[in-house]
């Protein structure tokens, strides 16, 4: 019987890296559940503090549509929209078995910030937004917001810029 060393080291490093993703996924998640939980504790009730005067407030808000307010009270298309998300999140991780960094984070960022609001759209029926630019006219956001910005950007410079690159070195890769 044959030990392969070097096939073992590598899937125990995938199997790390995966986790590493994982793990800032979930330290994303429990950010974002925990400042919304602040905000309904401690914002509810004062409704709004400015931070940086008619720049920057932590204004609460219950939000039951999507940005700019659109489809209000369709929570059952966003949670649809959420399992449509996850599918297709897990899709790509299956598809691209040795993850660029770029594809990693991405994933992990969407994933995270999509589960977020879905977790609050099922508790409580709404989603709780509480960063609020004045500044210019911008919806109230949230941490999951942000993620799901910053993952789908990631995503779409990878898929646009490098997806070709890659799967050029993975073709060359299985040739050897």
């Amino acid at each position: 019987m044959k030990l392969d060393l070097h096939g073992r080291c590598r899937t125990c490093f995938l199997w790390v890296r995966a986790m590493i993703y994982f793990l800032i996924g979930a330290v994303v998640l429990l950010t974002d559940l925990l400042t919304k939980l602040w905000a309904k504790l401690c914002l509810a009730e004062i409704v709004t503090i400015p931070v940086i005067e008619k720049i920057f407030h932590l204004t609460y808000v219950e939000n039951r549509g999507a940005a700019f307010g659109v489809f209000q009270g369709q929570r059952v298309f966003f949670v649809l929209v959420a399992i449509v998300v996850a599918v297709l999140v897990g899709y790509i991780a299956i598809k691209y078995k040795n993850k660029p960094w770029m594809l990693n984070l991405g994933l992990s960022f969407l994933s995270a910030g999509a589960l977020g609001n879905t977790i609050d759209r099922i508790w409580r029926g709404y989603v709780v937004d509480f960063f609020d630019f004045r500044l210019i006219d911008f919806p109230v956001f949230n941490i999951a917001d942000i993620f799901v910005c910053l993952g789908a950007g990631l995503l779409a410079v990878f898929f646009v810029f490098f997806e070709e690159k890659y799967k050029k070195r993975e073709c060359e890769h299985d040739e050897n």
